[in-house]
């Protein structure tokens, strides 16, 4: 009894001693998580920090206005011009989505054609690829020609140069579905497009999520160099009318008006992601690390 009540003792310092250890290391992480609010407040923190050493560097540096403003500089002709900012913020946005919303239509559909089909693959993607490799800025005054200046072009032009990351994910998890588990559901009588439904589309979801999170910044990116060459309205519009003038702050407040869109349509996407996809995630958590 002596033994064994002594070894208990012993588990039990040892239990006591494993749980202080962790206790002195997790400690010092859960401080820093409170303090830098977690991993949700980390991008804020990033985010402020580039802008302070922004506003540091212009003053020490004392660069003109017309090379680099400062931050508040930015701020102030944002907030000078906020209506026709705000006006021209809402057509780059609303051509963008509309632009993006054909992207992800087609760019799926084809995605799970391609992917689906591998006479259709080698036939196509070859096309796809060159139409892809010229610069879409190219493109622009052929669509002035057939649709003329206004936001038709700047909605095919977001169109074009976000369609093919969509259709390239979706196609790939689609095709790399293995060949054992599709021969197992033939065996079962699955046909064809059974096995694309039930397999291949819950397979591409991931890529497909990931593609859109890429394609929407690529779709922002042909709505403004659509609008600084074929449109009258609009934030590329206004930059190149803030340039002309010299009034580069205003310029500047424009990218950050785009990127703020950009960053919300973002999350949309990731929010949509988590809740359609959190099965091909759910043994990671928040801050990427397995769970135990």
């Amino acid at each position: 009894m002596g033994k064994r009540s002594g070894g208990n003792g012993a588990g039990q310092r040892h239990g006591r001693g494993r749980r202080d250890r962790q206790g002195t290391i997790e400690a010092p992480q859960a401080f820093a998580a409170a303090a830098t609010g977690g991993p949700k407040g980390s991008p804020w923190i990033v985010i402020i920090a580039i802008f302070v050493l922004w506003e540091i560097v212009v003053r020490a540096f004392d660069i003109e206005q017309f090379v680099l403003p400062a931050p508040t500089a930015i701020f102030a002709s944002g907030w000078e011009w906020r209506a026709e900012m705000l006006d021209n913020a809402w057509q780059t946005f609303m051509t963008t989505v509309v632009g993006f919303s054909f992207a992800v239509i087609f760019g799926l559909i084809g995605g799970v054609v391609f992917g689906s089909s591998t006479l259709v693959y080698d036939g196509f993607y070859p096309a796809l690829v060159g139409f892809n490799s010229i610069p879409k800025v190219a493109v622009i005054p052929i669509l002035v020609i057939w649709f003329g200046i206004g936001t038709v072009p700047a909605i095919v032009t977001a169109f074009l140069i976000s369609f093919f990351p969509i259709l390239v994910n979706v196609a790939a998890g689609i095709a790399t579905v293995e060949p054992e588990l599709k021969d197992v559901l033939r065996a079962l009588g699955a046909r064809r497009w059974q096995i694309v439904q039930k397999v291949g589309l819950p397979r591409s979801m991931p890529y497909f999520f990931a593609s859109l999170k890429v394609a929407i910044s690529f779709a922002f990116v042909g709505s403004i160099v659509a609008e600084t060459v074929a449109a009258n309205k609009g934030i590329g519009n206004l930059m190149l009318v803030a340039s002309s003038r010299f009034e580069v702050p205003l310029a500047f407040a424009g990218l950050l008006v785009t990127s703020i869109m950009g960053i919300g349509m973002y999350l949309v996407a990731e929010f949509i992601e988590r809740r359609t996809t959190r099965w091909a995630t759910r043994g990671v958590d928040v801050a990427g690390a397995p769970r135990a």
